[in-house]
C-alpha cells in the first residue's frame, strides 16, 4: 500500500512524499527488497521513488546511517550508468550524497555541465557529501560560476562551509562571489572567507550588519572570523560589528 502511494499525484505532492519518508524509516529488508524492483521498472515515476526510498533507507534521528548502504550503493550506481530520463537521474544523483560511498565522486562529476539546472543543483548538493575530495573541489569551483543561483548558492555553501580544503583558488572564487546578485550566495561567500581567516571579507561582513535583517549565516562567519566557538548570548548587529572593528583595528 504505501508504495502504491508514492506513485500517486504529481511528484512533489506532500502524500507521496509521506509515503517515502515511512517506508525510509520501516527500512526492512522487505522495503529495501521492493525498491529495488521499483528502480528496474521502465516507468521513470517508479524508478525515482526506488530511489527516492533507497536514498535514507532506515536513516532516522536515532539511527543516522542507511540501511543495507552498499546493497542501496551497486543498485542507484548501476542505474545512473545507463538512466535518460531527468526525474530517475535526479533522484540517483541525489541518492549517491545520502549514501556516503566516496566511489560517487566520480559518478556524480559527470554530470556537471548537464543542460538542466536541477541536475547541476543536484551535483552540487551531493558533492557536499565528499567536501574535500580533490574532484568535489574542482566541481565546485566551477558551479560556483553556474547561471542558476540556486546552483551558485548550493556549490558556494559546499565549497566554503562543508569543504575544509583551502587555495588561492578557492579564495579567489569566494571574493567574486561577495559580488553576486543573490543575497545567499554572498552570505555563503562570506562564510567561507571567514572560516579561512580571510580578512578581504571584512567590508563585506561589516556592510551586512547594516542590512535588516541580519541572517544566520552572517553571524556564522563573524563568529568564525572573531574565532567564538558559539554564538554571545544577547549579542545583536551592533556588537557584532563593534567586535569585528575592534578585532582587527578598522
Amino acid at each position: 500500500m504505501l508504495f502504491a502511494k508514492t506513485l500517486t499525484g504529481d511528484y512533489e505532492d506532500d502524500a507521496p512524499w509521506a509515503a517515502v519518508r515511512e517506508l525510509r524509516r520501516i527500512g526492512s529488508r522487505d522495503v529495501f527488497t521492493r525498491a529495488a524492483e521499483f528502480c528496474k521498472s521502465s516507468d521513470p515515476l517508479v524508478r525515482a521513488r526506488g530511489i527516492d526510498v533507497l536514498a535514507q533507507l532506515g536513516r532516522t534521528f536515532d539511527h543516522p546511517s542507511n540501511s543495507f548502504p552498499e546493497e542501496s550503493y551497486f543498485v542507484v550506481s548501476s542505474l545512473l550508468e545507463h538512466e535518460c530520463e531527468l526525474q530517475p537521474l535526479t533522484s540517483a544523483i541525489a541518492a549517491l550524497g545520502h549514501l556516503d560511498n566516496p566511489l560517487a565522486v566520480p559518478l556524480i562529476v559527470r554530470y556537471q555541465a548537464h543542460p538542466s539546472e536541477e541536475i547541476r543543483f543536484r551535483v552540487a548538493f551531493a558533492l557536499g557529501s565528499f567536501p574535500n575530495d580533490p574532484r568535489s573541489v574542482r566541481t565546485l569551483l566551477m558551479l560556483t560560476e553556474d547561471a542558476d543561483e540556486d546552483v551558485r548558492d548550493w556549490a558556494t555553501f559546499g565549497l566554503g562551509s562543508q569543504s575544509d580544503s583551502d587555495s588561492t583558488d578557492i579564495r579567489d572564487v569566494l571574493i567574486r562571489r561577495l559580488e553576486d546578485l543573490n543575497e545567499d550566495v554572498r552570505d555563503e561567500a562570506m562564510a567561507g572567507l571567514a572560516k579561512r581567516q580571510d580578512q578581504r571579507v571584512l567590508p563585506a561582513l561589516l556592510a551586512a550588519f547594516e542590512r535588516s535583517p541580519v541572517t544566520s549565516v552572517v553571524i556564522e562567519a563573524a563568529c568564525h572570523l572573531l574565532e567564538m566557538k558559539n554564538e554571545p548570548k544577547g549579542w545583536g548587529p551592533g556588537e557584532y560589528a563593534v567586535a569585528l572593528r575592534k578585532r582587527f583595528g578598522m
